[in-house]
C-alpha cells in the first residue's frame, strides 16, 4: 500500500522563509501521525533518519519511527545509526529514544561517544570538559544496562558483549612465532644521534633523541619472503581477502605484489617487495600481528644502547645490503654520484638488487633480527608527520587526490639496496605514499608477547564489534 505522505525534498525546504518553513514541517508532523503503521511507512521512514538532507526532517523521522516501529529491527538499526548523525539534535533525539526505549544494540554506538560506563562511573573518574551530546549518552547507557554502579556495569558489559568477543576471539589468528625474536620491554634510546648534514645531504633533524619505554613484543626474525606471502595470498584468493583487510583499502585490491614475476625479486627465499601499505596490513592481520610502530622497530634493531647500525656503531658493508653492495663496482661517495648511479639503473640493472631474507647474519640486531639495515626499506604502522598510527581515510580515491595529505604517509626504516649507510642507521626516517608499490619496500610484523588486550570499539583499526575493557581502560574521547 503505497503511503499518503511525502517528504519534502531540501530544495523545496530551501526556498521557504522561517516561518513558511516551520509550518511545512509542523505539516509533515501531523502527515506521519495520521499515516497508518504500515511497512511501506517504516521503509520511508527508514531512508528519511538516515539519508534526509533536512536535519529536521531527519529528526522528525527518528522520533515516527521510535514511536510507531521501535520494535522492528531494521527500524531500531536506523534509529542506533542516527546517535551518530552530524547534526547535535538528531544525535541527541536518536540518544534520547535508544534510552528510553533501553535499547541493548545501542550500546555499542554509545560507548563510542562515551566511554565504558563501568569506567565513568566511578567515583572522581576524570573527563574533559563534555556537553549535552555526553551527558545523554551517560544516562542512556545507565538506563540501558539498568545501573549506574560501576562493578555492576563491568559484569553487564562483560555479558552484553560476551558473544561479540567471542567472535572476534574466534576470528583472530593465533601468530606462529617460530621464526620471531623476543624484544624485552623496557627503555630504549631511539631518535637520531647526529644532525649534521654529510655529503649524501639525508636530513635527521626531525627526530630527537629521546628514551621511549615499551611493553614485551615479538618480532619477525627476518622481513616477510616471498614464500610465507605466496601463502597468504592463497588464502585470500580462496575467498577470505576482506577478513583481513584494512576497511580504507582499494575495492578492487587483490594484494599481488607489483614485482610478483620479476626473477631478481621473486625468489621465495628473497623479501617481498612491490607491495604497498594496505597489503602489508592486510598480511599482518592474517599473520595474527600488526606491522611495527616505528619505535618498536627502531628498538628490535637497536637494542637499548643506542648504536648506529644493527651490530654497532661502525659502517660494515660486509653485514649489509646496501648500494654498495648491490652495484657492482660501485660506491658512490656522495649525493651526485648516488644519483648519476641511481638514474642508470634497468629492469635488469644491477643484475642481484636483494639477498635471502636470512643472509648476512653478521649483521643481526641485538634480538637476532636480521636485515633491519639495508636490503629492503621496511614499512611501519606509524604516520611519518604525526608520529601517529596511520589511520587512512581516502577510499575511492585515487592517488594525486590525496598525494599531498600528510595522512597519507607512513614512516619507512632501515634503508634498501639503494641506499648509502647514512640511510641504513637505525635511527632514519624514510617515507612513502601508503599507496605506492616499489621493489625497494618490503615489511616485517611483530606480536603481542602477552596475550592480546581487547581493542578500543573506536579504534579505525579495530574488529567492528568492540570488546570489553578492563577496569582501567580509558574511554573515547567524549563528543559533545
Amino acid at each position: 500500500m503505497p503511503v499518503r505522505f511525502e517528504l519534502p525534498t531540501l530544495a523545496a525546504l530551501s526556498c521557504l522563509d522561517d516561518g513558511a518553513y516551520a509550518d511545512r514541517l509542523s505539516l509533515l508532523e501531523k502527515e506521519l501521525a495520521a499515516e497508518p503503521a504500515a511497512p511501506e511507512c517504516e521503509a520511508v521512514l527508514r531512508r528519511g533518519a538516515v539519508e534526509h538532507r533536512d536535519w529536521n526532517v531527519r529528526r522528525l523521522c527518528v522520533e515516527h519511527l521510535a514511536a510507531r516501529f521501535g520494535d522492528v529491527p531494521a527500524a531500531r538499526e536506523a534509529i542506533c545509526a542516527a546517535t551518530h548523525d552530524d547534526v547535535d539534535w538528531v544525535a541527541f533525539t536518536a540518544i534520547n529514544v535508544v534510552g528510553a526505549q533501553r535499547m541493548p544494540e545501542a550500546a555499542r554506538d554509545l560507548i563510542r561517544i562515551s566511554g565504558w560506563p563501568s569506567n565513568f562511573s566511578r567515583p572522581a573518574y576524570a573527563r574533559k570538559p563534555v556537553g549535552c551530546g555526553a551527558a545523554l549518552t551517560k544516562r542512556a547507557l545507565w538506563n540501558i544496562f539498568g545501573s549506574t554502579d560501576a562493578d555492576e556495569l563491568r559484569r553487564l558489559e562483560d555479558e552484553h558483549f560476551a558473544e561479540l568477543r567471542a567472535r572476534v576471539d574466534a576470528d583472530r589468528r593465533e601468530p606462529d612465532l617460530s621464526d620471531a625474536v623476543l624484544v624485552p620491554g623496557g627503555p630504549s634510546i631511539v631518535g637520531a644521534r647526529a644532525s649534521a648534514v654529510g655529503p649524501f645531504r639525508m636530513d635527521d633533524s626531525d627526530n630527537p633523541l629521546r628514551v621511549v619505554e615499551l611493553p614485551d613484543f615479538y618480532v619477525d626474525r627476518t622481513a616477510v619472503t616471498n614464500e610465507r606471502y605466496a601463502r597468504f595470498l592463497a588464502d585470500v584468493r580462496s575467498g577470505d581477502a576482506a577478513r583481513w583487510a584494512h576497511p580504507d583499502q582499494p575495492e578492487d585490491k587483490d594484494h599481488t605484489p607489483a614485482h610478483w614475476r620479476d626473477p631478481r625479486f621473486n625468489n621465495p627465499s628473497f623479501p617481498v617487495v612491490g607491495v604497498d601499505w594496505y597489503d602489508a596490513y592486510a598480511f599482518a592481520r592474517w599473520a595474527g600481528g600488526r606491522l611495527p610502530s616505528e619505535e618498536q622497530w627502531e628498538k628490535a634493531a637497536r637494542g637499548t644502547d643506542g648504536r648506529r647500525y644493527p651490530w654497532g656503531d661502525d659502517w660494515d658493508t660486509d653485514r649489509a645490503r646496501s648500494v654498495e653492495s648491490a652495484y657492482p663496482e660501485e660506491s658512490p661517495r656522495d649525493l651526485a654520484e648516488l644519483e648519476a648511479l641511481l638514474v642508470r639503473t634497468s629492469l635488469s640493472w644491477p643484475p642481484e638488487p636483494v639477498v635471502a631474507a636470512d643472509a648476512l647474519p653478521g649483521g643481526a640486531s641485538p634480538y637476532g633480527a636480521l636485515n633491519m639495515a639495508g636490503n629492503v626499506w621496511e614499512l611501519t604502522r606509524t604516520n611519518f608527520f604525526s608520529r601517529q598510527d596511520m589511520a587512512p581515510f581516502f577510499k575511492g580515491r585515487r592517488g594525486p587526490e590525496f598525494m599531498n595529505r600528510p595522512e597519507a604517509f607512513h614512516v619507512l626504516k632501515g634503508g634498501t639496496w639503494t641506499s648509502p649507510a647514512v640511510c641504513l642507521t637505525t635511527y632514519y626516517r624514510g617515507k612513502d605514499l601508503l599507496t605506492d608499490r616499489h621493489n625497494e619496500v618490503g615489511f616485517r610484523c611483530v606480536y603481542d608477547a602477552s596475550p592480546a588486550s581487547p581493542a578500543s570499539p573506536a579504534s579505525p583499526a579495530a574488529s567492528a564489534a568492540p570488546a570489553t575493557p578492563s577496569a582501567s581502560t580509558a574511554p573515547t574521547a567524549p563528543t559533545a
